[in-house]
């Protein structure tokens, strides 16, 4: 059942009160005008001729004041009537119209709060007008946005801060492992010992570039183009087909031409990431990974692998957060693959869902908003 809205229950609320208010008025007018005529002298009546017969005088005046009477009632009900009815259509228009200047300003609070919904913090409300408690909430509500813009900001800031200085020791290192190996006298476990250091470092410089990413795609984006996800997707399987192939895994692509308005860096981060994570997550042999545009602004990636419940499915998308040791960090994962998606889908004005296939593995749908020409 659909509930009334506010603007609507105002007026069916003002206006009862104004027609039952009319109403007793009217009623009341009638009682005091009734009683007010049973009290009024009748003027005196023209004498009967001589000729005529006898005429009881008593009886003529009470049916001339009854008459009287009920001609004057009726008028003023059928007059109250037309009344009661122009000031009621008059009362239930002016309610509906005032109470949507009325509530202006919470429409005005609750499209900011979409617009904080849909990732930009950076919207107030500044509502202007009397102190009253309409203001007081916009207000309470604008110095909230406040905190929680400086929180945010200052969060993205200390980790991209915090990556960009550990960028600087794991060049260092990785050089200093390099060089080592390289030395002719270098004995075979050293060499051993070095690429496994590699190894190491080039996990800690992905997680790096994945906290940045992350980083970045929580803020708003300021300029976006149109680009297509199966260009997109096309471009990360050609890169992708290596790994694939070394692991078993056939890749699969049913491409058609799917424009997005977005930042391209990020959505090809994003795309990359899904058919990573379909990769690596899969069946030790004969495996696959079918990448699919549609519908309109819908990339959808699925691919075999163990079983997962419905309920863990919310522990994906969460950083650093795995699934028993059948997901736990490889070589080159770093635990923020899914949060940097579900992070990019977000900041496009988009979402990102998973649904467990029943024979294993993971069905992934990135949405996001159309672009222009694909709304015509």
């Amino acid at each position: 059942m659909k509930r009334w809205t506010i603007r609507l229950r105002l007026t069916v609320l003002c206006g009862g009160l104004v027609l039952g208010a009319s109403a007793a008025l009217l009623g009341l007018t009638y009682l005091f005008v009734g009683h007010s005529l049973d009290r009024m002298a009748t003027p005196s009546l023209d004498m009967a001729p001589v000729s005529a017969p006898k005429v009881s005088i008593p009886a003529l005046l009470a049916d001339q004041r009854a008459l009287v009477r009920a001609e004057a009632l009726q008028s003023l009900l059928s007059q109250g009537a037309i009344a009661f009815s122009v000031v009621g259509t008059a009362t239930v228009v002016l309610v509906w119209v005032t109470g949507a200047r009325m509530l202006r300003p919470l429409r005005r609070i609750t499209d900011t709060a979409r617009q904080v919904a849909g990732r930009s913090l950076h919207e107030r409300i500044a509502l202007d007008g009397p102190d009253d408690e309409v203001k007081e909430l916009a207000d309470t509500f604008d110095a909230m946005l406040d905190r929680l813009d400086h929180s945010f900001d200052g969060q993205r800031r200390f980790v991209a801060n915090a990556s960009h200085e550990l960028r600087t020791p794991l060049t260092l290192q990785r050089t200093l492992v390099e060089v080592a190996m390289r030395r002719r006298q270098a004995p075979p476990e050293v060499r051993g010992l070095g690429e496994a250091l590699l190894v190491v470092n080039e996990r800690q410089e992905r997680l790096i570039e994945g906290l940045l990413t992350l980083a970045h795609s929580e803020g708003e984006l300021v300029e976006t183009e149109r680009v297509d996800l199966a260009e997109i997707a096309r471009r990360v399987g050609d890169q992708a087909g290596a790994e694939a192939r070394a692991a078993g895994i056939t890749l699969r692509f049913s491409l058609t031409p799917t424009p997005v308005n977005g930042h391209p860096v990020l959505l090809e981060r994003a795309v990359q990431n899904l058919v990573d994570n379909g990769i690596r997550h899969n069946a030790a042999d004969g495996g696959w990974v079918h990448v699919r545009c549609g519908p309109p602004g819908t990339l959808t990636i699925s691919n075999t692998g163990a079983v997962i419940a419905a309920d863990d499915l919310p522990q994906l998308f969460e950083p650093f957060r795995r699934l028993g040791a059948d997901r736990l960090a490889t070589g080159r994962g770093s635990g923020l693959g899914l949060s940097i998606v579900r992070s990019v889908a977000h900041a496009h004005g988009g979402d990102v869902e998973a649904q467990p296939r029943q024979d294993g593995g993971l069905t992934v749908s990135l949405t996001l908003p159309p672009g222009e020409s694909a709304k015509r």
